[in-house]
């Protein structure tokens, strides 16, 4: 549906995107994550042909954006619907005729505006709010408004550029929740463009990192915050804090194995006593992952570590 090969884009003299690869499929709830000035919505900006791109590839259904007419390029648009950080919403229209209002400007039939606004309106649980206007709406209902008024052209990709940023977490959840109904029910591409870690552990299924314009991992969600690497962790600003005597040893346990007593069992097993540094649960989508870390005494390391081996299942580093 999307495919990127090897993009850059420039401000000037400086180069802001480089070398940027993925592809990303339909249907799929895609996240591109990255801290302030990473990149990320000017990649968003290049997928939907606001921003030029100076070197690469970027195609769309297999046209590729940068060399589209803008009369093609208004067309492709109607297949890419957009909400944002600050909902952007019209305050002297009603609910219903922000909704209505980019079908309006195609020229459609007032009866198919009027059925289209209120099925939408319905699915984002704002039927009853539609004659109402954004200023006595709260933070969460005006993105809802946005995102029915995103899908009201029945757009195959849906792009949000942060649009959580702005909520509450209880709002955001909810919003999550609406953006997974929307991908599941309608068969719609969602991109979430965002810095927030939860909304990419909550709702993606895959995902692109960004810092400083490259891409420093990219993959499923299970894959990239099950193990980080070094840049994974400093990108997500974790900091251990080990003992110094022993040996410390972090254990990575997927979703298939988060909910058995590995480490216990190991103990009575060898018995040897572990030291619990710390550890968490943490829900990846549907999936909930753990990680742990244990310090053991010195002549007890390699015992532990040929056990360790035989588990098959988990993952498991020297740190």
């Amino acid at each position: 549906m999307i495919e990127i090969s090897n993009l850059g884009k420039y401000f000037g003299n400086t180069k802001i995107l480089r070398n940027i690869n993925v592809k990303i499929e339909p249907n799929e709830i895609f996240a591109i994550v990255g801290h302030s000035g990473a990149g990320k919505s000017t990649l968003l900006r290049c997928i939907n042909g606001l921003e030029k791109y100076d070197e690469g590839s970027l195609k769309i259904f297999g046209e590729e954006i940068g060399k589209l007419s803008e009369e093609r390029l208004r067309f492709l648009r109607k297949d890419i619907g957009m909400i944002f950080q600050h909902f952007s919403l019209l305050e002297q229209k009603s609910v219903y005729q922000n909704v209505a209002l980019p079908m309006q400007l195609w020229g459609y039939k007032k009866s198919d505006i009027n059925k289209k606004a209120e099925e939408l309106l319905t699915l984002v649980g704002l039927i009853h709010k539609k004659n109402s206007y954004p200023k006595a709406l709260s933070g969460g209902e005006k993105q809802r408004v946005a995102i029915a008024r995103a899908l009201t052209l029945e757009p195959k990709i849906l792009l949000s550029d942060e649009a959580t940023s702005a909520l509450d977490p209880k709002t955001t959840l909810s919003i999550l929740e609406l953006l997974k109904t929307i991908n599941k029910t309608l068969g719609i591409t969602v991109i979430l463009v965002t810095h927030e870690m939860n909304v990419v552990k909550n709702a993606a299924k895959r995902a692109l990192l960004l810092e400083h314009g490259q891409i420093i991992g990219l993959g499923d969600i299970e894959s990239l915050f099950l193990k980080p690497d070094e840049r994974m962790r400093k990108f997500l600003g974790e900091e251990d804090m080990l003992p110094e005597y022993g040996v410390n040893i972090r254990l990575y346990f997927p979703s298939t194995v988060s909910d058995k007593a590995i480490v216990t069992a190991m103990a009575r097993e060898l018995n040897i006593d572990f030291n619990i540094v710390w550890g968490k649960l943490e829900k990846l989508g549907e999936n909930v992952v753990g990680s742990l870390v244990i310090n053991v005494d010195t002549k007890y390391a390699d015992i532990t570590k040929n056990y360790l081996q035989t588990q098959k299942e988990i993952f498991w580093e020297t740190i």
